[in-house]
């Protein structure tokens, strides 16, 4: 394979030195699996990127919950885990989920008993940042410190949170997802996707992160397609593995990631968005597909010193 074929897509608000690191594992013959895994476990660790891992933002009650999948291209192998509290690396949990289990899909306590058992590091993820952030979100939504606090109180009466939350939802904040696609010197893909989540969301809501097909799907016959935004729009439409499907059935990757946005598009309230990126495996050329302008994503061949960003091509509905 050409070393133009080699490479790593991710989203735009990754850190160039961080896709750079992955880069130069692959020169050293690393697969495509351990790159992703580790450009999404550095994503996590950063602190300053409060939509993933360490210092995401939490849900409504103020506790950060982790979702995260792993998708082989190769035999179509999968792992995903969603839910997750106080573990450092959602992603090795996932990976380890497609590795030593039966299953896809672990959530919640069931996720994290797996964690333990596996020897995953635990560790408590919300920051000072982000703790900060979310009490001036509720602030701004008219709860007070009173409420605030009760919110976090396991012995306090449980509040109404439905009408919370929906107040709440239309006050983003950070992108909500990391995708990282690789590819290495056997033309072998492998996807990767981890998330805190949308901010403020109800307590135990997944996205499409975890949800092989919505957020993330790879085949190394066709590509691999993944989504960051409005999960629920992702789920409702089966975002990445249509995407994937319209490259099989013979559409170019420019038409078959504005036929996947086209249609997210038209389900969105005024604000919202989903961007999708794509890989097709047959020409090895990239591409990011948004329902909003201002979406970016990255790409760094092996033959490349640094990432290229690029903004992702607007689909209107």
């Amino acid at each position: 394979m050409e070393s133009k074929d080699i490479l790593i897509l991710a989203n735009g608000e990754i850190r160039d030195e961080i896709i750079a690191a992955g880069i130069e594992m692959l020169r050293t013959g690393a697969s495509a699996d351990d790159v992703a895994e580790k450009v999404a476990r550095d994503v996590e660790d950063d602190a300053d990127e409060h939509s993933v891992g360490f210092s995401g933002l939490p849900n409504v009650l103020g506790v950060v919950e982790l979702d995260a999948s792993f998708m082989e291209g190769r035999n179509r192998r999968a792992g995903a885990v969603a839910g997750v509290r106080n573990f450092r690396n959602p992603i090795v949990l996932a990976r380890a989920v497609m590795e030593r289990t039966p299953h896809v899909l672990l959530v919640g306590a069931g996720a994290e008993r797996f964690g333990d058992e596996i020897g995953a590091e635990r560790k408590e993820m919300l920051t000072e940042a982000a703790r900060n952030i979310w009490i001036e979100r509720m602030h701004k939504i008219g709860l007070s410190d009173f409420d605030i606090q009760a919110l976090q109180n396991p012995l306090a009466p449980q509040a109404a949170l439905i009408d919370i939350v929906q107040r709440a939802f239309n006050m983003r904040d950070g992108s909500d997802t990391m995708n990282v696609f690789v590819r290495d010197a056997s033309g072998h893909i492998v996807t990767a996707v981890t998330t805190s989540g949308v901010a403020w969301k109800y307590p135990g809501r997944a996205g499409d992160s975890p949800i092989i097909g919505a957020g993330n799907y790879a085949d190394d016959r066709y590509g691999a397609a993944a989504c960051m935004g409005l999960g629920e729009i992702a789920i409702r439409v089966g975002a990445s593995a249509r995407g994937v499907h319209n490259l099989r059935f013979g559409m170019s990757m420019d038409e078959a990631g504005a036929d996947v946005c086209r249609e997210m598009s038209s389900y969105l309230a005024k604000g919202q968005w989903v961007r999708m990126l794509m890989l097709d495996a047959k020409t090895g050329s990239v591409g990011g597909y948004a329902t909003a302008e201002g979406l970016h994503y990255k790409v760094q061949r092996l033959n490349e010193d640094r990432p290229t960003k690029y903004e992702a091509m607007k689909i209107a509905a």
